[in-house]
């Protein structure tokens, strides 16, 4: 079951793609209120504010296996908490996340680092072998991966639109990239060179 860290652009469009893909829940965090809307509006099924409530926590609610699949594991199993395989998607890209991702996600976790950190980050991996955490990065797109997206958008599956909330010239490119730093203002700015 999907758990979303960060719902700026890149984790808007993780949402969409797991939306596409059936996975639900999908449970997505963020501190803005506008980002918190458009992941709803783009497909996550619960959100969360991480001031009010727990990430990991709210996702643990939600993963809770029936009795049927409970009965169905293996007996080896029986004594680790009874919960939907979790796949976490770490779309922050800021230092210290992927700590505090380690230290939330359940164990056996699949945890995708999509957000991109640009800066020297650490993390412990003791506590990764103690949980026995899958960690992935993310990042090189194929030109089919492009097509595909286009295709989706152009065909309605994701609703790429909700994430512009702007459009400038080429002489306000400077200006939007002060803009963009507020995420309750804006999440996507297209520039339009003929503007």
């Amino acid at each position: 079951m999907p758990l979303v860290i960060g719902c700026g652009p890149v984790g808007l469009a993780v949402i969409a793609a797991l939306k596409i893909k059936g996975l639900h829940p999908i449970v997505a965090a963020d501190y803005s209120p506008a980002r918190r809307a458009l992941a709803a509006k783009l497909g996550a099924d619960i959100v969360v504010d991480p001031r009010v409530s727990q990430p990991y926590a709210t996702w643990a609610e939600h993963a809770q296996v029936s009795d049927a699949e409970k009965a169905a594991r293996p007996p080896f199993q029986a004594m680790l908490p009874a919960l939907k395989p979790a796949i976490i998607f770490e779309c922050v890209g800021v230092p210290g996340l992927l700590q505090q991702v380690f230290e939330g996600a359940p164990r056996d976790a699949r945890i995708v680092v999509v957000g991109v950190c640009m800066e020297t980050d650490k993390s412990e991996p003791m506590l990764g072998i103690m949980k026995e955490l899958n960690v992935q990065y993310v990042l090189g797109y194929t030109p089919d991966e492009f097509a595909g997206s286009l295709r989706l958008i152009a065909e309605g599956q994701v609703d790429a639109a909700a994430m512009v909330t702007a459009e400038v010239g080429i002489d306000g490119v400077a200006r939007a990239f002060a803009d963009l730093a507020n995420p309750e203002v804006h999440t996507k700015i297209i520039v339009q060179p003929w503007r």
